[in-house]
């Protein structure tokens, strides 16, 4: 498994009700997602940061979905470039799995 953290900080304007709009309007997106395990919308009002927290089933997944693309049209969404960084996952826990 292979975790990707994909960070927009705000210098500037941070809109916390903007941001709850754009991850309740792209949760459904995700929702079944092939090679998809997990993925948390995050945000950290006293560091104008979001953070957008995916956990997928390989590092090919993940690789696939992160295209110059994709990076582009999340820049345009949040107004902001963001920061891409990929990291093994050495243990996962999933408490919501029978």
């Amino acid at each position: 498994m292979i975790s990707v953290f994909v960070k927009f900080r705000y210098p500037g304007n941070f809109d916390e009700q903007s941001l709850r709009n754009i991850a309740a309007a792209a949760r459904g997106k995700f929702e079944g997602m092939p090679g998809l395990r997990s993925k948390a919308f995050t945000l950290d009002c006293e560091r104008r940061e979001a953070t957008n927290f995916y956990v997928w089933e390989s590092a090919e997944a993940a690789a696939a979905f992160f295209t110059d693309a994709l990076t582009e049209r999340l820049t345009s969404l949040y107004g902001v470039r963001p920061a891409i960084e990929f990291a093994q996952v050495a243990a996962f826990v999933d408490n919501a799995r029978a």
